[in-house]
């Protein structure tokens, strides 16, 4: 997709951070920008957000963890302008601590929003991206779904799914004869919208800003690249742990800080996004 100039880009958990981030940088490149967010209340300035970034943004309620909800928004979508060509999963919620001291309704809130939620959108939407000339879809992941994170351990195996859904989604739409639609699965580390805070990035690195994560993933839609991995530690994740035993990998990961990155999760106030 080498243009993304009129193209209709929608982006759940759109009102706010990351989400926010990668909606401006799709109107910078002359898009229409549909934000998604179960947060009424912060579409408007979202949308404003948009217009000063020289795109055209309009809102949506959406709870992703709804079918019905989602049926209706992307209904809405298409009585307002007809289907999307760029889908961008962002919708997410983190809670840390210690699996045990985390209530159950918690970590069932973390699969239903970031695993089940980004199935439920993306089965609603997938065939809108088929039908038109060319269709992207944009998973956002995480680098924890390479690795197991204590005090994360919900979140991390939610983005684990992610990326298995994403490849299979990927490979099935090649197979089909969809080459038109590009899959990109995004595995950032931490990334610096308050959703993390007190987590800490690993060594010799730091958290990821949105701005600048949005700048790779809309250059990754552009050149149809498959993977987005920020920073240069996680790029190398996958293959180090595919080359090292158990435990040596598990050496490297606790030398660089990752095994106890969660432990001081605080996270808005320690309650989720």
């Amino acid at each position: 997709m080498r243009s993304l100039q009129g193209k209709r880009v929608f982006v759940t958990g759109g009102a706010r951070g990351i989400g926010l981030a990668i909606g401006r940088q799709f109107a910078r490149e002359g898009a229409e920008v549909l934000l998604g967010d179960l947060d009424e209340a912060a579409l408007p300035a979202a949308e404003e957000a948009i217009r000063e970034a020289g795109g055209t943004g309009h809102g949506y309620v959406v709870d992703v963890t709804s079918e019905e909800a989602v049926a209706t928004a992307r209904q809405r979508m298409l009585d307002d302008g007809g289907p999307i060509e760029v889908l961008v999963n962002n919708a997410g919620v983190v809670f840390g601590g210690r699996f045990l001291d985390t209530p159950l309704q918690r970590h069932k809130i973390t699969y239903g929003v970031n695993l089940v939620g980004l199935l439920t959108v993306t089965h609603a939407f997938l065939g809108d991206l088929i039908d038109r000339p060319e269709g992207h879809l944009v998973q956002i992941a995480s680098a924890s779904g390479f690795i197991g994170l204590p005090y994360g351990s919900t979140y991390a195996s939610s983005k684990w799914g992610v990326i298995g859904l994403s490849e299979s989604l990927r490979l099935e739409l090649d197979l089909d004869g969809h080459d038109h639609v590009g899959v990109t699965t995004v595995c950032p580390s931490y990334v610096d919208t308050g959703l993390f805070e007190g987590a800490k990035p690993p060594r010799t690195t730091a958290m990821v800003k949105p701005d600048h994560l949005a700048e790779l993933v809309v250059q990754a839609v552009k050149k149809n690249d498959a993977w987005v991995m920020t920073p240069w530690v996680v790029s190398i994740t996958p293959a180090t742990r595919a080359l090292l035993p158990t435990w040596a990998f598990d050496k490297v990961a606790w030398a660089l800080g990752v095994t106890s990155s969660m432990k001081q999760w605080k996270g808005h106030g320690g309650k989720g996004s």
